[in-house]
C-alpha cells in the first residue's frame, strides 16, 4: 500500500477490499509516507498488523504501544491512530483491514463481533507471539497474505477460514466488554473539531472556533487536543497546513508564497520558520529535493 487518503474528518478514503473480498492485505513502510510516518487517521474496518521488520510506535486515541518486530497489533473500528518508525529501524509492517460484517456469517455477527467493535475498553489489543492466542493470529495474518499473492483456487473461502481463526482466538481471551457512553462522546467530539479544522485550514482560525465544533469550551478544546494528539489545537492546524504544502510544493509550477497563502499561512516567512521546524529544511529546498529525486512514495 503507497497511498491512503482521508477525508475531513481524517476517515480513511480507501477502499479496502479485492474485487471480491471486503478485506485489503499490503505491506507498509513507515518511512516511505510524504510526511515520514503513518498520520492520524481512522476506518470502520477492523485493522490487524504484524510487524515484520523494526519496530512501531503507535498511537490509538490516547494510548502508546511500541511493537517489535514479530509483534502485532488489533486496531478496532473507528478508532483514531497513528504511528511512527521507532528509532528509524526501518519498519515493515504487514497490514490487514477488514469489513466487520465480513469477519463472520450474519447469524453470528450481532452475537459475536458487533459487541467487541462497540465496547468501548477495546480500541486496541497487543499481540504477543509467546501467547498462544497470539501465535494463531499471527500465524494466520502470514497465512492470509500469501493467500494474497497466491489467489490459488478457492483462495477466497481460505482467507475466509483464516479470519474466522482471528477472530475465534481474539475473542477467546475472555475480555470484559465495557461501554461509556462518555468515551463514545469524547470520539465524536474529537472527530468534529478535526472535520472543522480540515475544512477550514485555509482560512483564519481561532481557538474558539475549534472548540465550537466540538461544542466544547476553549480550555476542555485545548485538553482534548494535548490528551489526545499530544499537541495544541492551534499547533495541530499548523502541523496540517503543513502536511498539505507538501503535495502542492511538488507541483512544477508552485511557488512558496503561493503555497503559504494556499494553506492557511499570512505569511511566508512564517511559513518557511515553521516548515523548516517540522521538515528540516525549506519549503524550497524541499520542493528542488522532491523534482529532483522523482515521485515520492507515500503511505
Amino acid at each position: 500500500m503507497k497511498d491512503f487518503r482521508v477525508d475531513n474528518s481524517l476517515k480513511e478514503l480507501t477502499e479496502h477490499r479485492t474485487v471480491v473480498l471486503p478485506i485489503a492485505c499490503y505491506k507498509t513502510t513507515i518511512k516511505q509516507n510524504i510526511n515520514g510516518n503513518i498520520p492520524f487517521h481512522w476506518h470502520d474496518e477492523l485493522q490487524f498488523v504484524l510487524v515484520m521488520k523494526g519496530e512501531a510506535l503507535f498511537q490509538i486515541n490516547e494510548e502508546k504501544i511500541t511493537v517489535r518486530e514479530g509483534e502485532g497489533l488489533f486496531i478496532n473500528s473507528g478508532c483514531l491512530h497513528a504511528a511512527i518508525d521507532k528509532n528509524d529501524s526501518g519498519c515493515v509492517y504487514i497490514c490487514l483491514n477488514v469489513s466487520p460484517s465480513f469477519v463472520l456469517s450474519q447469524e453470528l455477527f450481532n452475537s459475536y463481533v458487533n459487541p467487541y467493535i462497540q465496547a468501548t475498553n477495546i480500541p486496541f489489543l497487543h499481540i504477543s507471539p509467546n501467547e498462544t492466542w497470539g501465535e494463531n493470529i499471527l500465524t494466520s495474518i502470514k497465512k492470509i497474505n500469501e493467500l494474497f499473492k497466491q489467489t490459488q483456487p478457492y483462495y477466497e473461502i481460505d482467507i475466509s477460514l483464516q479470519l474466522t481463526l482471528i477472530w475465534k482466538n481474539l475473542i477467546m481471551n475472555g475480555i470484559p466488554l465495557q461501554f461509556e457512553q462518555t468515551e463514545l462522546l469524547k470520539s465524536q467530539r474529537m472527530k468534529q473539531m478535526l472535520n472543522w479544522i480540515h475544512h477550514h485550514y485555509a482560512e483564519k482560525i481561532q481557538l474558539e472556533d475549534i472548540a465550537r465544533a466540538g461544542q466544547l469550551s476553549r480550555s476542555e478544546c485545548c485538553r482534548y487536543f494535548k490528551r489526545i494528539l499530544k499537541k495544541s489545537p492551534l499547533n495541530y492546524v499548523i502541523d496540517y497546513r503543513i502536511q498539505k504544502s507538501l503535495l502542492l510544493l511538488q507541483q512544477p509550477e508552485s511557488n512558496v508564497t503561493d503555497v503559504a497563502y494556499q494553506v492557511g499561512f499570512n505569511s511566508t516567512s512564517y511559513f518557511i520558520e515553521k516548515f523548516r521546524k517540522t521538515m528540516n529544511m525549506t519549503p524550497l529546498a524541499y520542493k528542488k529535493y522532491k523534482n529532483k529525486s522523482g515521485n515520492y512514495e507515500q503511505d
